[in-house]
């Protein structure tokens, strides 16, 4: 049905055969697409440059004035003729650079009920950049305007051109950048820079938001609105939750290589507008409200969570996002890739193996086809069957990409694993049944300093708790998410838990599968603090980032349990010690074609 309303839109588009060109050569060129794809029949030198500011309703810097979020235009000159186009729109708080800022310290002692802890201040820039004038630019500009879709550029409140704070994910942040799919629908005013109305009369309206990171952060939240317009997006590398971005199950968890980095932070990093106070307050309150004490998840955090608008999305969405993202962990795309999978959102998903990256990069020709055929059906109309294809494009681990009907792939269930006595060296992690008899308890005591790596890399340790299975007799798919069900004890009333999936392979080196980690205080629920009492068993779940993951043959899945994690988590100081109680513990993992395929692999 939407395919026939843009089609009926669009009767100046023409769908050629390869050897086909515009009917006359002197006249304007008006889209052509062959094999589904949009051409490059535009010159991209030949372009309409504008700079707008458009009116947004809401007032976050409260100066009495709604704020104006300034937009940068690139569209082909052929629009000066009457042709009227589709954009692609990426909504940015970089484009004017970023401000040299402290993160916050990470080597703090453990918030404890009861107990004070000053508040980390607000962060102070050392070094300040303000407002770039020079013209934005993006790898993809010249690729889709030379194709008949315009690019525009938005910059979010406070940073660059725009007027208004800077908010690290809340409701004005998403309503500055929606204010831009409203102006090139009619529903928005703005100005020029000689003050005189703009207007986007070469637009259709049909507008495709995408960006890397934080620009692909944006789009989601966009989406979330359900604001009429936005055809699609494409979010790589992209948060869902900020929550979960700074946080994790109520443990205060950097993003990875950004140990103390917190939604203030940031927001004192992309603060770039030309006045440099007032936008002050609010900042200094983020560095209070994001609660860094606790970590509990709260309303300065659920606002900031676009997750709970899924049922609102009307735009497909294409997740792309890499395996080894440490930095917007892959779990950021998988959850809100299953969630609107549920929600019957048209969806599809690329995962590869790289980190924060944007597939251009990797795979660049066949990402291109695929990003265009995705642009001209959902903004052109085109019946291209790209909604027809598989869901799911998968990087492995040896760099060969397969296509598959889901994700995760069909036929993975969960299975469960079980740890025996011998973790400060290396216990048994056994496919089929729990440690029998009374409780069977090991213990490890907390050292920060140490990183995950190499109490992996230990013959033994007091530090960690290790367990194995045995060498794999075929490849074993993980496709999702990994738990643990732990039952812990703890000789001190706050401590970090951290739990790591490893494959080991037969020269005894270790990499990390995934990890994750969680705040036993809260584990009944992020949101709220319980306190622990010492020596006391507590069930304490620990959720992994979901990943895909081919374990070779020859090779062991291994289960390591820490407390703090150097590379993530607060730093408290050496000694909390932790136990574990084996036989009501176990692992969880989502192995493809379940406990038949792992017990093939392992016995």
């Amino acid at each position: 049905m939407r395919v026939a309303r843009l089609a009926a839109l669009f009767t100046a588009v023409l769908v050629l055969p390869a050897t086909a060109l515009p009917a006359q050569a002197d006249a304007p060129p008006t889209p052509v697409f062959k094999d589904g794809q949009a051409q490059p029949v535009f010159d991209p030198a030949d372009v309409i440059r504008e700079n707008v500011w458009v009116t947004a309703p809401v007032d976050s810097d409260h100066d009495g004035k709604d704020d104006l979020v300034h937009a940068e235009v690139v569209r082909p000159r052929a629009t000066q003729q009457g042709m009227k186009v589709p954009v692609v729109y990426q909504a940015s708080p970089y484009y004017a650079g970023g401000n040299d800022v402290a993160n916050h310290n990470v080597d703090v002692e453990l918030y404890v009920p009861g107990a004070k802890r000053a508040p980390a201040g607000p962060r102070i820039a050392t070094k300040t950049v303000g407002p770039n004038a020079a013209p934005i630019s993006w790898r993809y500009q010249d690729y889709f305007t030379a194709r008949g879709f315009a690019v525009v550029y938005g910059e979010s409140l406070g940073s660059g051109q725009s007027t208004g704070c800077p908010s690290t994910g809340d409701v004005n942040e998403t309503i500055g950048a929606k204010s831009i799919v409203d102006w090139l629908n009619g529903r928005a005013t703005a100005r020029d820079a000689a003050g005189k109305a703009a207007v986007a009369d070469w637009s259709t309206g049909k507008t495709g938001m995408t960006g890397v990171s934080y620009n692909g952060t944006l789009p989601n939240a966009v989406a979330s609105t359900g604001v009429e317009g936005l055809e699609t997006i494409v979010p790589i590398a992209a948060i869902s939750s900020w929550y979960d971005y700074y946080r994790n199950d109520g443990a205060v968890v950097a993003a990875g290589g950004f140990q103390g980095e917190d939604a203030d932070v940031l927001a004192d990093y992309v603060y770039t507008r030309q006045d440099r106070a007032v936008c002050r307050p609010l900042i200094d309150r983020i560095a209070v409200d994001q609660d860094r004490v606790t970590g509990d998840y709260s309303r300065f955090w659920d606002v900031r969570n676009y997750r709970n608008d899924v049922n609102k999305v009307r735009a497909s969405v294409l997740v792309v996002h890499g395996l080894g993202d440490w930095n917007v962990k892959t779990d950021q795309g998988t959850r809100w890739y299953e969630m609107l999978k549920a929600r019957g959102v048209e969806h599809k998903i690329w995962l590869h193996q790289a980190g924060h990256a944007d597939p251009y990069s990797l795979r660049r020709d066949v990402w291109l086809a695929t990003l265009n055929k995705w642009m001209s059906h959902y903004l052109y109309g085109i019946d291209n069957g790209i909604e027809r294809e598989p869901k799911a494009t998968i990087q492995r681990e040896d760099k060969s990409w397969v296509d598959e009907p889901e994700w995760p792939l069909p036929g993975t269930q969960d299975v469960k694993l079980y740890p025996w006595p011998g973790g400060s060296s290396k216990g048994k992690l056994d496919t089929r049944n729990p440690v029998p008899g009374k409780a069977a308890v090991e213990t490890l005591a907390d050292d920060a300093g140490k990183t995950i790596e190499q109490l992996a890399a230990a013959a033994s340790s007091g530090n960690r708790l290790l367990y194995s299975t045995t060498a794999a007799k075929q490849p074993v798919r993980l496709s999702g998410t990994v738990k643990t069900d732990l039952s812990l004890s703890f000789d001190k009333p706050a401590a970090n838990v951290t739990a790591v999936l490893l494959d080991r392979a037969p020269d005894g080196t270790a990499k990390v599968i995934t990890r994750g980690w969680t705040d036993p205080q809260n584990r009944r629920d992020p949101a709220r603090t319980d306190p622990i009492t010492p020596g006391e068993n507590y069930k304490v779940e620990v959720e992994l980032v979901a990943k895909d993951y081919l374990l070779a043959t020859g090779h062991k899945i291994e289960f390591l349990v820490a407390s703090s994690d150097h590379d993530y988590t607060l730093r408290p100081k050496p000694g909390a010690g932790v136990s574990v109680e084996l036989n009501r513990t176990s692992l969880v993992l989502p192995v493809a074609g379940g406990k038949p395929a792992l017990r093939a692999a392992f016995g």
